[in-house]
């Protein structure tokens, strides 16, 4: 199981939105929305690497109102 932290930058005004709309993905396991840099924090698994990027560029990319994301992989060292 692969687990990565996705930081997402919104429209103004969009970040409940999105968090709202993201947690209801499969393989999300929280979304948060936080102030700074970033307006939304998500946490999500995959069985694998491959399928992590798939759920990231066609299902959280593809939410209305996202601007930019960064996926943070966890890694256990």
């Amino acid at each position: 199981m692969v687990q990565a932290y996705i930081l997402i930058q919104t429209e103004v005004g969009k970040a409940s939105t999105v968090a709202e709309t993201i947690s209801k993905i499969p393989g999300v396991i929280q979304a948060e929305d936080v102030t700074g840099p970033y307006d939304v924090i998500v946490r999500a698994q995959a069985e694998t690497v491959d399928e992590l990027g798939r759920m990231v560029v066609a299902k959280i990319q593809q939410v209305d109102g996202i601007t930019r994301t960064l996926t943070c992989p966890v890694v256990h060292l």
